[in-house]
């Protein structure tokens, strides 16, 4: 008979998978970048891509957000467990592709280069230390939440803990898409050639803490737990 494969080799799996997801991810966005000449992103017309190559790019971030989904989905066996290895995915994947494209492409120089973090559904943008920080937390969580005894149900977030943590997931959503959100009333035109010269530091501090309320109330507890 075939034992269930044990967290801890669950969780080993989970980040192996984001690895190789993460050179991908690397390579693809590399690429791109030497295709259209941008493999620094933080310079004039950063969003040269338009038409039919635009489209296909939206659609291969949608695809990647899609396979880490589906990762937790298949690695948890409940749902606390699913979010918590989709989570730990996310971290990852986020973190090493950094790691491999400074590898393929000497960028980023440093922790504060500016980059083009997402373009669903606008485009998001911050200094690489600021998706890195997130991640972290993201892999914190995730590692709590499925390593934990199934003898307490020590994952479970009170409504504060997920009123906290929604607020400072939209909190930093607002930090990354705020230039964009102020050049999209004057289309779309405007949107893609929006090039940030600051970051709100400050507001994104906030909404690190609020998501961090969970990693910590779980770690304690964990601790309390022994």
């Amino acid at each position: 008979m075939n034992r269930p494969l044990t967290e801890r080799v669950r969780w080993a799996v989970v980040v192996a998978f984001a690895a190789a997801m993460a050179w991908v991810e690397s390579a693809c966005v590399y690429y791109l970048r030497l295709l259209v000449d941008r493999v620094q992103p933080y310079q004039p017309d950063p969003l040269p891509i338009v038409g039919a190559l635009g489209n296909v790019e939206l659609l291969r971030e949608a695809a990647t957000l899609m396979m880490l989904l589906t990762t937790g989905m298949l690695a948890g066996r409940t749902w606390q467990r699913r979010i918590g290895y989709m989570a730990i995915a996310f971290g990852v994947w986020d973190i090493l592709y950094y790691v491999f494209l400074w590898i393929m492409s000497d960028w980023p120089a440093s922790l504060l280069d500016w980059d083009i973090l997402f373009l669903l559904p606008l485009p998001w943008w911050g200094p690489v230390l600021a998706p890195v920080s997130i991640a972290l937390l993201m892999i914190a969580w995730g590692t709590l939440a499925t390593q934990w005894p199934d003898r307490a149900a020590a994952a479970e977030l009170t409504p504060a803990l997920w009123v906290s943590s929604s607020i400072g997931i939209a909190l930093a959503l607002g930090v990354f898409m705020a230039d964009a959100l102020i050049a999209l009333p004057d289309g779309r035109d405007a949107v893609t050639r929006v090039l940030p010269t600051s970051f709100n530091w400050p507001l994104l501090a906030v909404a690190l803490l609020l998501m961090a309320a969970p990693v910590a109330n779980l770690g304690w507890r964990r601790l309390g737990q022994g």
